[in-house]
């Protein structure tokens, strides 16, 4: 992604909208390689010292202090534009970030006010978990659905998707995964594979109770090979959008000293990277469509705790669910944009070959996230699916 240091962004080298990231492992070695010489120079490890102590919290206070401020200052210039937006019975749920208000898609709005936060208790904390979640009106006896977004991402990544199932009369539910999202997750200090299933696991348990369809996209497709794999009596039937199936885990930054993990959290956050993640994961779009996805991806940023358990799954090492995907015994649905510029083409047909029960379906004109950018495609594929036995 574009920023200052062509090595240093490469760490976090992904794209990421409504959640989609995948790491350019070419530059992880040459982050590494100039890491390793740099940091022998007494100055820069002076200085490396400096940012991990100012990343991890000596200068938080100071940090929101500032975003605070600048919070107040685009609240009283964004208010006429807000107001004519949204009827005066709407108010935001007051978990999110206050920067919700500077959302302009619609979609992205009414997702964002139907959102709220359940209890999923756990082993992981001694309180429950409130776990942000979206939940569709009753639906017409199909499966139920659950939505898993990708790497870094949100439930407000499935905003163009989810409205679309629930009209054709799907149960669904958008939730949010373990250390991403809107989520609270104070005294949790796990973040990794088996802390993301098991939390995932009690949701389903205490909310959906039946055998379900599971959705994945980008790294939330791994998510769900490994649930389905693991928990083969809660999946019906398994939908892959783009998925990360073949990457070892996240390779070589499981091993990064935890000061560089928080730097590259950092450039993760960044506006720049944000909006040139947006504009890879797209076939097509245009400047206005870039700025708001990136405040629509970049949101969940803003939630306390965040940089730490992006910090924490990195280290633990990611998913690594290739050897996997042979078991996976449900009947699956392989959903793939042609255009995708982040896992291309070729990684639908080695699914197609892999997979014991698969249906490849490609999506035109649309890139690493069909269900943004051709949504009614994604939810016609989707419902088909689920309504035959």
């Amino acid at each position: 992604m574009a920023a200052a240091a062509p090595c240093s962004a490469g760490v976090f080298a992904r794209s990421n909208v409504g959640g989609c990231n995948h790491v350019a492992r070419e530059n992880v070695d040459c982050f590494q390689r100039n890491c390793r010489v740099h940091c022998m120079k007494p100055v820069v490890s002076q200085k490396a010292s400096k940012l991990s102590q100012e990343l991890e919290g000596n200068t938080w206070s100071r940090m929101q202090n500032k975003r605070a401020v600048h919070v107040r200052a685009l609240q009283r210039v964004h208010v006429r534009a807000t107001t004519a937006v949204d009827t005066p019975t709407k108010v935001f749920p007051a978990f999110l970030p206050p920067e919700v208000q500077f959302l302009e898609e619609p979609a992205a709005r009414e997702m964002a006010y139907r959102m709220q936060q359940v209890p999923v208790q756990t082993s992981l904390s001694q309180q429950p978990i409130l776990t942000s979640t979206v939940v569709s009106k009753a639906g017409d006896g199909k499966p139920p659905v659950l939505l898993l977004h990708g790497f870094d991402s949100s439930l407000l990544e499935w905003r163009r998707l989810f409205p679309l199932l629930e009209a054709g009369g799907a149960q669904s539910y958008a939730v949010d995964i373990l250390g991403w999202g809107f989520n609270n997750t104070e005294g949790v200090t796990s973040f990794g594979v088996e802390a993301k299933r098991e939390h995932l696991y009690e949701f389903w348990k205490t909310y959906i109770k039946k055998p379900m369809v599971l959705v994945g996209a980008s790294l939330g497709g791994s998510i769900a090979i490994d649930f389905a794999v693991t928990h083969p009596d809660a999946v019906a039937k398994l939908v892959l959008i783009d998925a990360q199936g073949f990457a070892e885990g996240v390779g070589n930054m499981a091993t990064i000293p935890k000061f560089m993990a928080y730097a590259g959290i950092a450039l993760l956050k960044s506006v720049p990277l944000r909006s040139y993640a947006f504009y890879l994961a797209f076939a097509k779009t245009t400047m206005s469509a870039i700025a708001d996805g990136m405040r629509v991806g970049r949101l969940h940023c803003l939630v306390p705790g965040w940089a730490d358990s992006s910090v924490n799954f990195m280290l633990s090492g990611g998913y690594n669910v290739a050897s996997k995907i042979p078991e996976v015994q449900q009947e699956t649905l392989v959903i793939w944009g042609e255009q995708d510029k982040i896992l291309p083409r070729e990684y639908a047909e080695r699914f197609r070959k892999e997979l014991p029960r698969p249906q490849l379906e490609l999506v035109k004109d649309a890139g690493h996230i069909p269900h943004v950018e051709q949504p009614s495609v994604v939810a016609d594929l989707i419902l088909k699916f689920i309504s035959t036995t």
